[in-house]
């Protein structure tokens, strides 16, 4: 079986300050005053270990509450000025953003939920996202969601799922934000290390796959759908329509955490980036916002191993406001990772002078 990867998961113990619900929702370091019925229930974030991050400020998830077998409602919330989910003018969240919090919703679940311990390492074999642009503006005080998961077990006889497909939607004061599939994999420390030998969990993050040779000048952020060059993962090569995969290793977002391979995030903003790069050659002041994406993560994507990036698109004249990209990385000649990304173009709006 081929296995797919989004995300290398090194995480400390949950400190122990931090307690959980039955149900999975946390509580923070004070669980006397939670017990106290006069006393309001407090909005916090979920433990940070549950969804794999290592900075608080990363974690969108806030609650958890079971609503039937295999049925759950989340709660979320994005800043409203994120230093990476947002669009180059600061309008909207970016659709990346949902992709995160349903990676989140995913390893969350699995945790609080469905009884897999910490430690343990989760593939995501595949992502399918829709957004909606409309309702990811950003407004004047940060975005407070509601997520509705159902998780589908592919061995459902055993004791634990650990190879399961969650279905999340993502509401916004009841207008669908976005919705997304991905299946997840689970594997033991053990089988994964097996797995994974000879390569080491703790990269050296120090030194990254070097550029290509001779290759053009990259051009400025913008014309990637970024405004801050550290945020770019791609260098130009003489090729046409194809990119060498150089991440900052240092990023605080895209390597939140000691991974030793490239997340699965850092694929998905490549992808973005390189069909930005591609649909928009010349940079617009009318940002194009994906509104679908259909990702597979085929194999694991390694540190220091030159990846490639291609892309093309569909040839038919009538997609100019939703053109579809299609995406490929490859290692050593491999494919490790596919995607479509559909994006959408508003078009400005026309003044109209008085009479």
């Amino acid at each position: 079986m081929t296995l797919l990867t989004v995300h290398q998961d090194n995480h400390p113990t949950p400190a122990t300050t931090a307690t959980t619900t039955a149900t999975g929702t946390a509580t923070g370091p004070h669980p006397a005053a939670q017990t106290d019925p006069t006393m309001p229930r407090l909005t916090t974030t979920v433990p940070r270990e549950y969804v794999h991050r290592s900075t608080l400020a990363e974690v969108f998830l806030t609650g958890c509450e079971q609503t039937g077998d295999t049925h759950y409602t989340l709660t979320a919330q994005w800043p409203r000025a994120h230093t990476f989910f947002t669009t180059p003018d600061g309008t909207h969240h970016h659709p990346l953003q949902a992709a995160e919090t349903i990676r989140q919703t995913g390893l969350y679940l699995a945790h609080a939920e469905l009884g897999i311990p910490l430690g343990h390492h989760f593939l995501m074999r595949n992502l399918h996202l829709t957004t909606h642009p409309q309702h990811l503006t950003i407004g004047p005080t940060p975005t407070d969601l509601t997520l509705t998961a159902t998780y589908t077990p592919h061995h459902p006889h055993t004791k634990r799922p650990t190879d399961f497909t969650m279905h999340i939607t993502i509401t916004r004061n009841g207008h669908p934000t976005a919705t997304g599939t991905g299946r997840f994999t689970c594997l033991t420390p053990t089988t994964y290390q097996r797995l994974r030998h000879p390569h080491t969990t703790t990269a050296d993050t120090t030194t990254n796959s070097t550029a290509t040779q001779h290759q053009p000048p990259n051009p400025p952020p913008t014309h990637y759908g970024r405004t801050l060059p550290h945020d770019i993962v791609l260098t130009p090569t003489p090729h046409p329509h194809t990119w060498q995969l150089t991440p900052n290793p240092h990023h605080p977002i895209l390597f939140d955490h000691t991974t030793d391979h490239i997340p699965g995030m850092v694929l998905l903003e490549a992808a973005h980036q390189a069909a930005t790069a591609h649909t928009h050659p010349t940079p617009t002041t009318h940002p194009n916002h994906p509104t679908t994406l259909h990702a597979t993560f085929h194999h694991y994507t390694e540190h220091h191993t030159p990846t490639y990036i291609t892309t093309h698109t569909n040839d038919d004249p009538d997609s100019s406001q939703t053109p579809t990209t299609h995406i490929t990385a490859h290692q050593n000649n491999t494919t490790v990772f596919t995607a479509q990304l559909t994006t959408h173009t508003p078009v400005p709006q026309r003044t109209v002078s008085p009479r």
